[in-house]
């Protein structure tokens, strides 16, 4: 690809996708790394909502949640999952599809252990996704973990981390008259090499 250079140089997706989201930081007002999650139902049925990305690893991309909510329980029916990481502030994104594992061993446990104790508590006080009769309720919930778990709670087991392993990354840059730049990295398994091919905008 003799024009692929600049922003989009590189044979490394996930190096790429490291060095647009360093940019972000010191460009996005809130949460560089939020992530657009779409799941599928058992029935196929989308479904999508913002979570925040919390590494991008040599060969995935990691973000954590409760195992009982609606997208862990689909997650764990199909074993796939998509993402868009859009930066308003640079005017790129970066979209990601893949098959996703559960991560619930150290790197878990040590992400757990680095948030603030007010996130660790309410982490064991929400039964996310289920309905819920009133703030009150999910207050009174945490004063009774805060009373029972003290200052250093564990993670609990409901609760750990996702590595989505990509079979295909697409990154795209805003261009004038909206004639864009796409560039797709796809791959029929891992363990195959990356094909990279420009995409029309």
């Amino acid at each position: 690809m003799t024009d692929r250079n600049g922003i989009f140089a590189g044979e490394d997706p996930f190096a790429i996708a490291r060095r647009w989201l360093a940019e972000a930081e010191a460009t996005e007002p809130n949460d560089p790394n939020a992530i657009a999650l779409a799941t599928v139902d058992g029935e196929g049925m989308p479904d999508v909502r913002m979570v925040l990305l919390k590494e991008i690893g040599a060969d995935r991309f990691t973000f954590y949640t409760n195992y009982g909510s609606a997208k862990a329980q689909e997650i764990e029916v199909t074993g796939k999952a998509a993402f868009v990481l859009h930066w308003k502030s640079l005017r790129r994104q970066v979209r990601v599809r893949g098959h996703v594992v559960r991560s619930d061993g150290a790197a878990a446990d040590a992400y757990f252990a680095s948030r603030s104790l007010q996130s660790r508590l309410g982490a064991w006080a929400s039964q996310q996704s289920r309905p819920l009769e009133s703030r009150g309720t999910l207050m009174a919930e945490v004063a009774k973990i805060t009373a029972r778990l003290g200052p250093r709670p564990p993670r609990p087991e409901f609760w750990g981390g996702y590595d989505i392993f990509p079979s295909q990354m697409e990154f795209w840059a805003d261009g004038a008259f909206r004639l864009h730049d796409r560039y797709r990295w796809k791959r029929p398994a891992m363990e195959d090499e990356w094909e990279i091919q420009r995409l029309y905008p």
